[in-house]
């Protein structure tokens, strides 16, 4: 069994979409970023490779690479599952937190529990999203920016 830790953090800017977990929620600010910035699968993603020590994911989708401008994140998550995959592991479970101060995030959690799941190519029950406040502390307690926690658990292939 190895475990993985994931985390990422973006800003709240106007004009760009707010997408967690490949759900596109209404909001009046997105995530700022050269992908769709997600921060969510973003710290999947990192989790899942640090748990299998493969980097992280600006080393495999680099910001400075063009073909990543705008990148659909849960992709680039199913990418790195791939990659983890390949690598000789199964992954057992996914344990995240998104901390935001609005909008809410649970009318949305069940359909982004079904995407990562879906994506990585495992069970829904396996993977948990979580949403927190700040208390109003700090540049996230403001709602000026998204974070996101991830642990990933994952052991050799049989």
């Amino acid at each position: 069994m190895r475990i993985g830790f994931g985390y990422d953090i973006h800003p709240l800017v106007p004009g760009r979409p707010l997408i967690l977990g490949g759900v596109r929620i209404p909001h009046f600010q997105g995530l700022d970023g050269h992908s769709d910035a997600d921060v969510l699968c973003h710290a999947i993603a990192d989790a899942l490779l640090g748990a299998a020590a493969l980097g992280d994911i600006g080393e495999h989708f680099p910001d400075s690479d063009p073909a990543y401008k705008n990148a659909n994140s849960l992709k680039l998550l199913g990418a790195a599952g791939k990659t983890v995959q390949e690598a000789g592991y199964s992954i057992v479970n996914i344990d995240s937190t998104v901390v935001m101060e609005l909008p809410k995030l649970l009318p949305y959690q069940s359909t982004i529990r079904k995407n990562i799941a879906a994506i990585l190519g495992i069970r829904e029950g396996d993977v948990s999203v979580k949403a927190k406040t700040n208390e109003k502390f700090g540049s996230t307690g403001r709602g000026e920016s998204v974070v996101a926690f991830a642990v990933a658990s994952i052991r050799e292939a049989q």
